[in-house]
């Protein structure tokens, strides 16, 4: 934690904005294009569409079972 505050304030940002950029960085989502995004997500949807819809009730099971 230390570590963060230091260098926090020596780039000028607040601990919440220094935590923000790191986790960012460590993505990827940085210098991420929106465009890429999106046709990366459009492809994903593509690829899982024919797959039903996950239910609540089957997440609850999931939970239950210890599954998630």
């Amino acid at each position: 934690m230390d570590r963060l505050r230091r260098q926090a304030k020596a780039s000028r940002r607040s601990l919440n904005q220094e935590a923000l950029m790191r986790l960012e960085r460590s993505l990827g989502l940085a210098n991420r294009d929106v465009d890429e995004t999106m046709a990366s997500l459009r492809a994903l949807h593509r690829k899982l569409e024919h797959l039903p819809p996950v239910e609540d009730d089957f997440i609850d099971r999931a939970k239950r079972e210890g599954r998630l």
